[in-house]
């Protein structure tokens, strides 16, 4: 992700929100290294409990209203970003101020200025709440032909981000459904481009390799303790 406008000129607007998806299930943000600050869309606004411009983002607030079990772990994920110029992403878990905890992954690129240096990371927190609110529940209504038609394919993409992002079938649907409404593109094609662009991934590590090795070779152990009880 790249961007000529200077940090230092303020808040680029963020489009509209989309009256078509729930504006709590996704909310954009972007984070600026030099002067450490915060911009929210009007949907992270609302995610937190807060009326669009009701309060400033800063690091503070925003580790203020994470759970507390995640607060350390999102402190030294901001931390890194700001010291190595690496995107914000984290899965985590934060408080908005009704009370309500909201689970949630945050995907994120890098801001590079026009020579290609890091200059903010801009993204998304996507609520990975088990309950589908209904307007989720129409997008999904509206789309089922297609994802009866796409089921292989769009099966093999929710397992690649199950596996990557360490989430449910269910979480890895929800994010498919949100980059697809997000974007207007078919799940069919975000799903078959996904598969397509695996071979661009590093190769893992041998010790997760080997890790992965022991767990395929011994599944049948625990598959038949399983089956016994």
């Amino acid at each position: 992700m790249t961007t000529s406008a200077d940090p230092s000129t303020g808040p680029v607007p963020y489009p509209p929100a989309d009256p078509a998806y729930p504006s709590t299930a996704a909310g954009s943000f972007r984070f600026w290294f030099t002067s450490c600050r915060w911009e929210w869309s009007t949907e992270l606004y609302r995610m937190h409990g807060y009326q669009p411009g009701e309060v400033e983002p800063t690091t503070e607030l925003l580790l203020a209203h994470k759970h507390p079990d995640d607060r350390d772990h999102v402190a030294d994920a901001i931390a890194r970003s700001v010291d190595q110029g690496e995107p914000f992403s984290s899965r985590h878990r934060f408080i908005d101020t009704h009370g309500r905890e909201h689970a949630v992954m945050v995907v994120a690129d890098r801001i590079l200025d026009d020579n290609d240096r890091p200059v903010g990371t801009a993204g998304f927190y996507i609520d990975l709440s088990d309950t589908l609110a209904d307007a989720e529940r129409d997008v999904v209504e509206q789309r089922l032909p297609e994802i009866i038609e796409s089921r292989a394919v769009i099966e093999q993409a929710k397992g690649i981000l199950m596996g990557m992002y360490g989430i449910n079938a269910g979480q890895a649907f929800k994010v498919l459904a949100w980059r697809s409404q997000e974007t207007n593109t078919k799940l069919r094609a975000l799903a078959e481009q996904l598969l397509a662009e695996l071979s661009d991934l590093p190769s893992p590590d041998a010790a997760t390799v080997a890790t992965f090795d022991h767990i395929l070779l011994t599944l049948h152990h625990r598959a038949n303790l399983g089956s016994h009880r």
